[in-house]
């Protein structure tokens, strides 16, 4: 992690970029969030946005802004904007500004719940990619019966080649071993068989580099059995990512519903007070709050993707998530990652 120095020379603490405006509840939630992370976590935040906004809402809900530093903008990138607009005609907006400052070292980490488009687009022109990366991709952590599991691509590219599948993979599975803590995280590929010869071209000819990059890749995966946890890394293309992602979000929110409707009436309450606790545990594990958010995968420095209803304590999370990314050097293993299979492949076509 490269640090920034002081005037005294003093290593500073690690500083992560938030930008105050992105999602539907900034910038009251990400202000509450970024200083429950100052509390909580040690680290520095620098908010990005509107000075005189932040610092009124700061005042008005009782906020301490403590440890937190305000790099000004006055310009919102709103929702409906076209993506490849933050590059020339909203690059003051406070995302623009914030993934410059990432970029030019002003911060570890980047964090926004605004556009994912804009987003994935800002960061791959403005922070760049990391070193032999093809394509950026969108990496949440579904919750599974055995904890998470991450889904990489889950919308950042509808089109992919097979070389990208295997990129996503290598990086999927430096994340969940370094950050994670997953010894040695199983790999499976997303198809609609078991088979090798199952489904395009595209999860064919995937499968069989797959089976020679330097990966635990454990086969083909239906998408029934995400839920069981099996797979430590979950690899396709962004557009069917991005459909398994939104199903997996609606069935937690109807699950979430015929709890109630399960535990409704007098009967209902008493029954549910016996399993109370266990009640609450599973919709902690359902809550994407508790995760963080998306980790933006092959960003040459960390960057999250917050879930744009996130309020105060999902952004702490995400900004925690952030951290994790940082301290367990997640950028240099992926790196070394992509090393590693160009060599693999170089020394193939040499002998070939």
């Amino acid at each position: 992690m490269r640090r920034r120095l002081e005037r005294n020379g003093v290593f500073d603490q690690m500083n992560i970029i938030v930008d105050a405006f992105g999602g539907d509840h900034a910038p009251q939630a990400v202000i509450q969030g970024a200083a429950m992370a100052v509390q909580q976590l040690g680290v520095e935040i620098t908010l990005v946005g509107d000075e005189q906004i932040i610092r009124k809402t700061a005042e008005e809900q009782g906020t301490s802004l403590e440890q937190i530093r305000i790099l000004h903008t006055d310009e919102v990138f709103e929702m409906h904007e076209e993506p490849t607009s933050i590059l020339k005609a909203h690059k003051n907006c406070s995302m623009a500004v914030g993934l410059r400052a990432l970029r030019d070292d002003q911060g570890d980490a980047f964090v926004s719940a605004g556009s994912t488009g804009a987003l994935v687009v800002g960061a791959t022109f403005l922070a760049k990619r990391s070193p032999g990366i093809k394509r950026a991709a969108l990496a949440p952590l579904l919750p599974t019966a055995k904890g998470v599991s991450m889904l990489i691509d889950c919308g950042a590219n509808a089109d992919c080649r097979p070389e990208m599948l295997v990129q996503f993979a290598l990086m999927g599975s430096a994340y969940m071993k370094n950050v994670m803590g997953v010894e040695n995280p199983a790999v499976g590929l997303v198809n609609i068989g078991s088979e090798d010869t199952k489904g395009r071209e595209l999860e064919i000819e995937t499968y069989h580099r797959l089976q020679e990059a330097p990966v635990n890749f454990r086969g083909n995966l239906e998408a029934r059995e995400i839920p069981g946890g099996e797979y430590d890394v979950i690899v396709t293309d962004g557009f069917t990512g991005n459909v398994i992602l939104k199903l997996y979000e609606g069935m937690g929110s109807f699950f979430a519903h015929k709890l109630k409707d399960v535990f409704g009436g007098v009967s209902g309450r008493l029954s549910a007070a016996l399993v109370l606790p266990r009640i609450k545990a599973f919709k902690k594990q359902m809550d994407y709050s508790e995760v963080g958010g998306a980790v933006l995968m092959g960003i040459a420095k960390p960057v999250i993707k917050a879930h744009g209803s996130s309020d105060a304590r999902a952004f702490y999370n995400a900004i925690r998530q952030a951290k994790a990314c940082v301290d367990e050097k997640m950028i240099e293993t992926l790196t070394a990652s992509v090393a590693a299979l160009q060599a693999m492949e170089e020394k193939k076509i040499e002998r070939a």
